[in-house]
């Protein structure tokens, strides 16, 4: 079983049906994808999608910055950074809709000009939130972070629209980093949103639940990684 146990939520769910909605979810257990960090998931979430969908993209920034506002010390917080590439839109509405200045992250140095990995006009000392549309195990994340910190900034705080809270490990991943993960829907959400609305086959469905009972052993039994 997974060492990791999230609960569903009020925002979790309306995030899991706007998600639902606008077709960024896939399941598919029969043919497993292969995530960036080489585990097999038959589970697979697109909020690059959400671009495209104005309603569910305004809703979820709502969501988000409500969020922020709530688990943060806003006032206090300089920037909003994205992480290239998927994190720069989220960040962009984000730095709207809290009326922050805005950077974001290069995943490694341009090469010419500048050289600069972060863009965007950062004193000494800022207080940035990392922004990004999702996280799987954490580790994506430790490159931005790190590179926000080499430049100057204090980075306490990550948010993401969609936390895949299945591989353990991940927590401590992000309490090594020093940062608190703020994000607003797992799977543990979509699967409730998606039994509940009848999104997909009881079939898949079932595979879904074994993949969140122990991600793991399913990863390594489809072919993918076998350990943290």
């Amino acid at each position: 079983m997974s060492d990791t146990t999230i609960q569903t939520s009020a925002r979790g769910m309306e995030t899991a049906r706007l998600l639902l909605d606008i077709k960024a979810v896939n399941f598919r257990p029969q043919e497993p994808y292969m995530l960036t960090a080489g585990w097999a998931s038959p589970v697979y979430i697109d909020c690059r999608w959400v671009i495209s969908f104005l309603d569910a993209r305004r809703r979820i920034i709502e969501m988000g910055a409500e969020m922020l506002s709530e688990d943060t010390d806003m006032a206090s917080v300089d920037f909003m950074a994205g992480g290239e590439t998927a994190g720069i839109p989220y960040s962009s509405w984000l730095s709207e809709a809290l009326s922050k200045p805005m950077l974001y992250v290069r995943k490694k140095p341009k090469g010419f000009g500048r050289g600069a990995q972060i863009e965007g006009s950062m004193p000494e000392g800022a207080k940035v939130i990392l922004v990004e549309d999702l996280a799987t195990d954490g580790g994506s994340k430790v490159n931005f972070v790190n590179a926000l910190r080499e430049a100057g900034a204090t980075v306490e705080d990550i948010f993401v629209v969609f936390f895949y809270g299945a591989f353990p490990g991940a927590e401590e991943t992000f309490a090594n980093m020093g940062v608190k993960l703020h994000y607003l829907a797992t799977w543990q959400d979509v699967l409730a949103e998606a039994t509940r609305g009848g999104d997909f086959p009881q079939e898949s469905l079932d595979g879904v639940r074994a993949f969140l009972d122990d991600p793991i052993k399913w990863s390594a039994d489809h072919g993918g990684r076998d350990k943290l």
